[in-house]
């Protein structure tokens, strides 16, 4: 039995990520041990989740990793946990595209039987907050929208104004927060700011988001509801692949192949799942920072380099020659790389211009367009991920391009939103712009691994 909340909205802007961190920091204040956890594939918001509550942020997507892993992925990350708190994305009933309700926070809610607080912003409404509540808690009966916190409230009228008219809804309010600027996170082209890039400022932010929650809200009221929630018919999610492996006919490990993560602030997307599941394939992970780094950590016989921000530090990347010669060295050694949208960058010649690793006959820009969405895909070539044919799901989400967009051996095969390949596959590397949630394949992990050995 696990407390719980759906953090949702009407839609995004309206402030679930500052009021779900700061719940979730508010409550691991009181001495609650609190998982925490985002619906959908974002990999930023979860930095300052798990700033919040000292655990891994954790993601819930139901297409990269489907229906039937929520609840085990839900209950793995919560373990232990005195309460669990969720975030959802975008509105509550927005989901992948022309999938009807699939990926959304609705649909997320639903499988965990969770009670939903429904965060709305205030600032430019009255009595009509009431016509929007009444029709997010009315629109799917199995949805239980347990409460609403008032965002952006401008004065004590306001706040009067607002709670008489949701004093017929019959969907108590659960918090009032002003507005404050001391809670504001910083955005840029891609989301929030990660906390990687900004450690103090991200600490004080999320202190100052506890102080407002715990002014407005009504925290003992939230946890009755969280505690509301009933037992989940389901077993925790446990990162095994021992069976997949030898079904695989992969080689199994006889000792611990090092297999070097890229980390710091230019490569922060990363699914906790990736590293559990590179470790029950019998893999020693070890994390490295390509802006500090100067050689790979000793040992090193597989690579994995995930997504972020390479464009905000392409000098400094550069300038770390030793790293970049030792990157490229690897690779022509036949070993196994995994590179994901900004992995797939360092891999380039070049990013705007400034010499990347040069692994891929290949150059990459920022671009003014934003390439965006849920993508189904089928591998091309053999990889060290995949045999050709495999199917995966996976998210894009950038705005740089990369010329040519895909190798002689290009990496996968996409169905929308228009028919493409993209990607490259060489030798051992296997880079592309699609991030990919191994929960939902953990063979992928064995692969790599058996490849590795």
């Amino acid at each position: 039995m696990v407390a719980r909340l759906v953090i949702a909205a009407p839609s995004s802007g309206a402030g679930k990520t500052t009021v779900a961190t700061g719940l979730m920091a508010a409550f691991a204040g009181r001495g609650l041990a609190v998982s925490p956890h985002k619906v959908g594939p974002d990999y930023i918001d979860p930095g300052y989740h798990a700033l919040a509550t000292g655990r891994p942020g954790r993601n819930l997507d139901a297409y990269m990793c489907g229906t039937g892993l929520i609840a085990p992925l839900f209950l793995h990350g919560a373990r232990g946990c005195d309460l669990a708190v969720v975030e959802g994305v975008m509105g509550l009933y927005d989901g992948a595209a022309d999938q009807g309700e699939l990926a959304s926070t609705a649909q997320v809610a639903k499988l965990l039987k969770a009670p939903v607080v429904l965060v709305v912003d205030a600032s430019s409404q009255s009595r009509s907050v009431a016509a929007l509540v009444h029709g997010f808690a009315s629109w799917d009966p199995e949805v239980r929208i347990g409460g609403v916190i008032l965002n952006k409230v401008a004065t004590d009228r306001h706040e009067h104004l607002l709670r008489e008219a949701l004093g017929e809804s019959g969907v108590p309010v659960l918090g009032v927060l002003r507005r404050a600027p001391a809670v504001a996170t910083p955005s840029r082209h891609l989301g929030l700011v990660p906390v990687a890039e900004r450690q103090a400022q991200a600490v004080a932010a999320v202190a100052a988001q506890a102080e407002q929650v715990r002014r407005g809200c009504d925290l003992d009221a939230l946890l009755a509801l969280a505690r509301s929630a009933p037992p989940l018919d389901a077993e925790p999610w446990v990162p095994e692949v021992g069976e997949r492996l030898r079904a695989g006919g992969s080689v199994v490990p006889t000792k611990q192949p090092v297999v070097a993560v890229a980390g710091g602030a230019a490569f922060t997307f990363s699914y906790a799942e990736h590293t559990e599941l590179l470790r029950a394939a019998g893999a020693e992970v070890v994390t490295f920072d390509p802006l500090r780094d100067e050689a790979l950590p000793e040992g090193t016989r597989g690579l994995v380099i995930g997504g972020g921000f390479p464009e905000m530090y392409g000098a400094e990347l550069s300038a770390n020659e030793p790293l970049r010669k030792a990157v490229a060295e690897l690779a022509a050694s036949g070993a196994p790389v995994a590179a994901e949208c900004a992995g797939l960058l360092y891999l380039a010649r070049s990013l705007d211009g400034t010499p990347m690793c040069g692994v891929l006959d290949a150059d990459a820009r920022m671009s003014e367009r934003l390439t965006l969405g849920y993508r189904d895909a089928v591998a091309v070539s053999d990889s060290v991920l995949a045999p050709a044919g495999a199917r995966m799901r996976g998210h894009e989400f950038h705005r740089t391009v990369i010329e040519p967009g895909a190798g002689p051996l290009a990496a996968w095969g996409l169905r929308q939103p228009e028919r493409r390949v993209e990607g490259f596959v060489q030798g051992g590397v296997h880079a592309s712009y699609v991030h990919t949630h191994w929960a939902g394949s953990p063979e992928v992990a064995a692969r790599f691994v058996g490849h590795c050995a």
